[in-house]
């Protein structure tokens, strides 16, 4: 094969001239801002703190509803711009929602356990809504590792929630096909924790992108055609702004969420305990939506869907998104389908 080399040159300068558009693109952002519908601090223990949304208008759903997502990961992704926020959209669709902040622990924290954050924290919001709103019960969310920590939380306490909504959540971590679960299995976690007291939030970073290594370079050329258009360039900046605000994690915490779920998988077995509390998924008996997204590459579609069998509510769905991890909160899909949907089955079990 000949290489030409008048075509080589062309393809050379047709990269530089993108590149020059694009960094005068960016002299024209000064800051890159995220999460920005309008929220209200109402609550705070330690560094967790609980947010209210504002509302210009009162909301159609009478009962409130609590979000929480992922420990390991900001919130603010829920959120991330006008167009692409799953929280606006669920306001905008007539829900009152409450989101929880779960701060970043320092190494002073590195005893927070895993009953700290669901019988502790996540009891204590739970509460607080609960009491300004004078209702027995309120409707719970929770992402990723929140919504398993939420049907954990929903099990001990039923008395409390009227509905649960998880999204892409883990609960079955039999799965040895998918490499997070594999190297879970073989981690020496005594000793990381020991060592370090508190995971760093790069090393967790680091294991990720392993999952899928092709990411970054296929995200990054892919932005090459972008460079001239101010707008894209935002939502790319907005996105890699969050994927770089990662907070660090408590060791113990992380301690038992390693070894009693992905590496010994007790919670869908019904062995595992909280609080010297046995949790028993059977005990979940209000309405359960559970969503997981088809091209999962983080948490295998079995992981999610098995825990229909084991939830004890009579009232229990499944939803299948079409898209990725990420997609489920800031895919255009899911404005335009999923919170619709997911709003509308909260409010008819409101009326219930």
């Amino acid at each position: 094969m000949t290489v030409n080399a008048n075509e080589v040159m062309e393809d050379v300068s047709h990269v530089n001239q993108k590149l020059m558009k694009g960094y005068q693109t960016l002299q024209t952002i000064d800051e890159v801002d995220v999460a920005i519908t309008p929220k209200t601090l109402v609550w705070q223990r330690d560094k967790v703190k609980l947010y209210h949304y504002d509302r210009a208008t009162p909301a159609k759903c009478k009962v409130p509803v609590l979000v929480s997502f992922a420990i390991m990961n900001r919130h603010d992704v829920l959120d991330l711009q006008q167009d692409r926020s799953l929280m606006k959209k669920l306001l905008d669709e007539g829900l009152d929602i409450y989101i929880m902040d779960w701060g970043y622990p320092g190494k002073m924290d590195r005893y927070l356990t895993m009953e700290d954050y669901i019988l502790g924290y996540m009891n204590d919001a739970v509460d607080f809504i609960r009491d300004a709103h004078g209702v027995e019960k309120i409707h719970k969310m929770g992402i990723c590792q929140s919504g398993t920590f939420s049907t954990i939380y929903a099990a001990l306490y039923p008395e409390k929630l009227l509905s649960l909504t998880v999204y892409v959540a883990p609960f079955d971590f039999s799965d040895n096909n998918n490499m997070l679960y594999k190297w879970t299995k073989y981690i020496d976690i005594d000793t990381m924790v020991d060592t370090l007291g508190v995971i760093p939030a790069d090393m967790l970073n680091m294991a990720f992108g392993m999952l899928k290594p092709s990411m970054d370079i296929s995200k990054y050329l892919g932005m090459m055609d972008s460079l001239e258009d101010r707008e894209k360039i935002l939502n790319f900046l907005r996105m890699e702004k969050w994927k770089n605000d990662c907070p660090d994690l408590a060791g113990e915490m992380f301690r038992k969420y390693i070894k009693d779920l992905f590496r010994d998988n007790l919670l869908v077995q019904g062995k595992m305990e909280l609080g010297g509390q046995k949790i028993d998924l059977k005990n979940v008996t209000m309405p359960f939506l559970n969503v997981y997204a088809t091209e999962d590459n983080i948490i295998p579609n079995d992981s999610t869907t098995s825990v229909q069998k084991h939830i004890g509510s009579k009232d229990k769905e499944l939803y299948a998104f079409p898209g990725g991890h990420i997609g489920v909160f800031v895919g255009a899909k899911s404005q335009r389908e999923l919170a619709p949907k997911v709003a509308q089955w909260v409010m008819s079990k409101t009326k219930k």
